[in-house]
């Protein structure tokens, strides 16, 4: 059966050069939306819960009761309606009409636009949304936004920037006025964390660094991160493919000798997506997946019971013309995930 391989190590090195940038690992929240990118969310939150984290980002409830036991905080993301046990939970706020959907006294962080124009109230609308918390007897215990081009060679990132500290001052403005108390600020995810050399926020959500990837421009300087998820498969079969034989659906691979060849146990079914057979790929150690990826296995020019398939996404995001977020998110729950020292 296939499987997963997490890397402590490389997760708790990551880990360290995000601390050294901010200088404070209290104020580190890990994002472990979609299954930690498909690493395995109660594995990583595990993990960055032993490394000290306090703090965590996801998508749902249904994913924040999973790590409910291991952060002290958990932002909830996208969810409309949260249970109302758990001190751990902040609910997001989208949208104005999002105040009307929660529980009273429910812990909320006030999403605020400031030119990504996706989620999040205008900037004008503050002083309502603040208001309509505070009337419906919520909590405000953040306020934060999100870079849209942090990873670029732009202005538009300090452009961004600059409103944020707009959104700041108007916010401990309005609840020194309403005598509330001044909720965090955050507002720096993975590019904008190793960009910044003026961070001034109270939390940094740190996502696809966290596993050992930034796609960013290198004219900011790379971090020396470390992937941590390596996917192994196992052998079903093996047989000898004769010269001029062709492999798989389509019979797109033609051997060009008589050569070893044997099918393994993932396919695009588990998430290793089907690969665009103009482009080659191969695994660490050099075996080359003939043909056609199917729905549950592949085929390598080797008779290895084991094959490590990748430990890094970026060739295979670069076969795909994708993302390294896509590679290890479409990963499928049911692989076991196993941690590596």
């Amino acid at each position: 059966m296939a499987r997963i391989l997490l890397n402590k190590s490389h997760l708790f090195h990551n880990l360290q050069l995000i601390e050294s940038k901010i200088k404070d690992k209290n104020k580190i929240a890990v994002v472990l939306k979609d299954n930690a990118y498909g690493h395995g969310i109660v594995e990583i939150g595990t993990l960055c819960k032993e490394y000290g984290v306090r703090n965590a980002v996801v998508h749902s409830v249904a994913e924040a009761e999973k790590i409910v036991t291991l952060f002290d905080n958990i932002l909830i993301l996208a969810d409309k309606q949260p249970p109302s046990y758990s001190h751990t939970f902040h609910m997001t706020i989208n949208c104005i009409n999002d105040i009307e959907l929660m529980q009273k006294n429910t812990k909320v962080q006030l999403k605020v636009d400031t030119g990504m124009h996706r989620n999040g109230v205008a900037i004008e609308e503050l002083e309502e949304a603040i208001l309509g918390i505070y009337n419906k007897g919520l909590i405000l215990s953040g306020v934060f936004t999100h870079h849209k081009s942090a990873d670029e060679l732009s202005s538009v990132f300090f452009w961004q920037k600059n409103n944020f500290k707009k959104v700041k001052k108007e916010v401990i403005k309005i609840c020194e006025k309403l005598f509330l108390p001044i909720p965090i600020f955050h507002s720096s995810n993975s590019s904008a964390t190793f960009r910044d050399n003026s961070f001034d926020d109270d939390w940094v959500r740190v996502g696809i660094a966290l596993y050992g990837y930034l796609d960013t421009n290198p004219i900011f300087g790379i971090p020396k991160l470390k992937p941590v998820l390596s996917l192994y498969v196992n052998k079903l079969s093996s047989r000898k493919l004769l010269k001029n034989q062709c492999i798989g659906y389509g019979g797109t691979y033609t051997a060009q000798e008589d050569m070893d060849v044997s099918t393994y146990d993932t396919g695009y079914g588990h998430g290793f997506l089907r690969l665009n057979e103009r482009k080659k790929f191969f695994t660490p150690e050099g075996y080359e997946v003939l043909g056609r990826v199917s729905m549950d296995n592949l085929s390598l020019n080797t008779t290895k019971d084991e094959i490590c398939l990748f430990n890094n996404a970026w060739p295979l995001a670069k076969a795909h013309d994708t993302i390294t977020y896509e590679i290890i998110t479409s990963l499928k729950p049911d692989i076991p995930r196993e941690i590596t020292s």
